[in-house]
């Protein structure tokens, strides 16, 4: 992995030239103590501004509510303002110029790229969402909404919390969810958000407050 400007990009997803995409790292000097409204709120400038500078602040920012489920909202139609998606943890799109994104600190965000249709999709796969197999439900309804084939699906895991700061390997679960649902090429950043609360947020380690990391994920 290489790391840039507080922003993570990953190898298997950096070579494709049909996507952009971006996992914004811990923001230094953000208080981030208080709820997570205003946490998110102080978040979203800085946020915006590393969009602008990695080629994507101008497209609409599509995000998922993030409730713990495995509901996926599925964007088939041309959308020109920032929205949130009531009620899911999982967004997948085939329309170009938006951009998908997922708020993170633990929980794995399950990046979905298929090239050859092409879709993409973002989605959050936690304790519980983990449990409710949100990714293999996501990689489904890729398959049932836009004919993706799931051998040629690229997904890649970003940053989560794992053993021993954590007592489950979900992120070892989601791969065996990916890999039952018939997906081939599937890349584990393993990095644990825990170990490294100077690079990354953390609600385990830090007892609750905390910031956010944001995903990104978008069609050119």
């Amino acid at each position: 992995m290489r790391t840039q400007a507080r922003v993570e990009f990953f190898p298997a997803l950096a070579g494709l030239k049909l996507v952009r995409h971006a996992f914004i790292q811990r923001i230094p000097g953000i208080d981030v103590s208080a709820e997570k409204a205003e946490v998110l709120k102080r978040l979203d400038r800085i946020h915006g501004d590393l969009r602008g500078e990695i080629g994507i602040g101008d497209w609409p920012l599509l995000t998922a509510q993030q409730v713990h489920g495995n509901k996926i909202a599925v964007i088939d139609r041309a959308i020109d303002r920032d929205q949130e998606f009531a009620g899911c943890d999982g967004l997948i799109t085939n329309q170009r110029r938006i951009t998908l994104g997922i708020h993170a600190a633990d929980c794995c965000v399950v990046y979905i790229v298929d090239p050859k249709t092409p879709v993409v999709g973002l989605v959050h796969s936690g304790k519980k969402g983990t449990e409710l197999a949100v990714a293999g439900k996501a990689i489904q309804v890729t398959r049932e909404h836009f004919g993706s084939n799931p051998a040629d699906l690229i997904v890649q895991l970003s940053p989560c919390i794992r053993p021993p700061h954590y007592e489950i390997d979900f992120a070892a679960k989601i791969v065996d969810q990916l890999r039952a649902a018939g997906v081939k090429q599937i890349h584990d950043s393993g990095a644990c958000t825990a170990c490294d609360i100077d690079r990354y947020y953390s609600y385990r380690a830090e007892k609750g407050k905390t910031g956010r990391m944001l995903a990104l994920l978008g069609l050119v």
